[in-house]
């Protein structure tokens, strides 16, 4: 159920008293100059929408003011978990984690009532949760998952960064090296690759354990950026990855579906549509995402995601968004050698260009090629051949699975091709190292304030 504004803000500013070593500095009544519910300033929502929508939008003062209240919340049970660095070091909490993941509190010696009280929250799941669904959107998108992902993780992860504001923990925590840029990527993608294998979201699956060290390592830059980068104004740029910044990461998918959902003028999810979306629901919820920002409509799904980007305000800063999607489109993202290899690598260049293009820069190719991402003859040819490639093999399984003697076999090709991709994705570590920090890319003053 969708709590009240006023039990949403309590939250809000219990943080100060809950964990007070790293949020006692905060004042949670200042509003961040990052958001904004002014018509007069320019924010992320795409200018087609922003003409059509934006005054609408902010004339919904509920869903304003939750907007507002998210991009101050974290994660409770996994900041305070990390807040025990001074007293743990940080590769303790990391082995006293992965130890409850794999074997359950018990097997964990004196484990802190932090580690306690976030594993219990990750078990706990809620009633708004449908697993037998879960289960089912999980074999539903192993074939998107295998044969069209790996061609648009690129696209979809420059579109995480495109503004200061909610880029710019990424662009301190060293991600503008290109071999830095790759492991976060390819982290990103095993992590999503990971939850739809066989029971990978279940207690001691694999996925699981992935959710809780994704968790826990965005607590230790919220930890690092708040306690050790003394140039961080909370007042300009609220907290490190707010809730509000970790509902699209997570939702991109699903949002996209909505869209081709209203788009074609429905507004309801087919039965496998909505197995795919009540994945990401539990996906996000391992995350530590409430019901609030999780809606399960299309036009649920369409609301939150555009209040979010009526209320960012607009900032392309080239010395991190501009660093951090260069350093990204030159990332290697096709290993192997020989010639397949490099015809793959070939095409996922220009798909994964043509997919932020269509899908964040609204098809206008002036306003790509602003933010540094252009598409030469040889891009589009690749991006033809990639979509040709990919729905070829997307349609060919769509057709396997259709046939009953032919269902089974063709999942467990396709779970095959999903391990084979994890092996190329490399090992997750899920770790930041705040030696690499860079906290010469902050501003004391990037804009005037309100």
């Amino acid at each position: 159920m969708t709590q009240s504004l006023d039990a949403l803000w309590e939250k809000v500013r219990a943080q100060k008293t809950r964990i007070p070593s790293l949020y006692g500095d905060i004042d949670f009544d200042v509003t961040p100059e990052r958001f904004t519910d002014s018509m007069d300033i320019r924010s992320t929502l795409p200018s087609h929408f922003a003409n059509k929508y934006r005054e609408k939008i902010l004339a919904d003062n509920e869903k304003v003011e939750r907007a507002r209240a998210y991009t101050l919340l974290g994660d409770t049970v996994a900041d305070a978990y990390a807040a025990l660095m001074p007293e743990y070091s940080f590769r303790d909490l990391i082995g006293m984690l992965k130890k409850a993941c794999d074997e359950g509190l018990d097997a964990v010696p004196d484990a802190p009532q932090e580690l306690v009280d976030f594993i219990t929250a990750m078990e706990t799941t809620p009633d708004w949760v449908d697993m037998d669904l879960v289960r089912e959107g999980a074999r539903l998108s192993r074939n998107q998952m295998a044969n069209l992902a790996p061609y648009v993780i690129r696209g979809a992860f420059v579109a995480t960064f495109m503004n200061k504001y909610s880029g710019l923990p990424m662009a301190i925590t060293g991600t503008l090296a290109n071999d830095s840029v790759n492991r976060r990527i390819n982290e990103t993608a095993s992590f999503f690759t990971t939850a739809t294998l066989p029971g990978a979201l279940e207690r001691f699956g694999p996925g699981f354990k992935a959710a809780a060290m994704v968790r826990l390592m965005h607590s230790m830059v919220r930890f690092n950026i708040l306690k050790r980068v003394k140039k961080w104004d909370p007042a300009i740029y609220g907290i490190p990855i707010p809730q509000v910044d970790q509902m699209p990461a997570g939702l991109i998918g699903t949002y996209l579906m909505a869209r081709e959902v209203l788009d074609s003028g429905r507004e309801t999810f087919t039965p496998e549509e909505r197995a795919k979306v009540e994945l990401a629901r539990y996906r996000c919820f391992l995350l530590g995402l409430p019901e609030d920002l999780l809606s399960d409509t299309p036009r649920g799904i369409e609301k939150l995601w555009l209040t979010r980007s009526a209320t960012l305000r607009a900032e392309f800063e080239p010395e991190t968004c501009g660093a951090l999607l260069r350093a990204t489109m030159d990332a290697e993202m096709t290993q192997g050698e020989g010639a397949l290899a490099g015809a793959k690598r070939w095409m996922e260049g220009g798909f994964s260009k043509l997919f932020f293009i269509q899908h964040f820069m609204g098809g206008d190719r002036e306003l790509a090629a602003s933010v540094g991402v252009t598409m030469s003859a040889a891009d589009r040819l690749a991006a033809i051949c990639a979509l040709a490639f990919v729905h070829g093999h997307i349609r060919w399984y769509k057709a396997l699975a259709a046939i009953p003697v032919t269902r089974d076999w063709a999942d467990r090709r396709l779970v095959r091709k999903l391990r084979q991709l994890l092996e190329t994705y490399g090992h997750a570590d899920f770790v930041t190292d705040a030696s690499q920090y860079k906290p010469c890319l902050l501003y004391t003053s990037p804009s005037p304030r309100d």
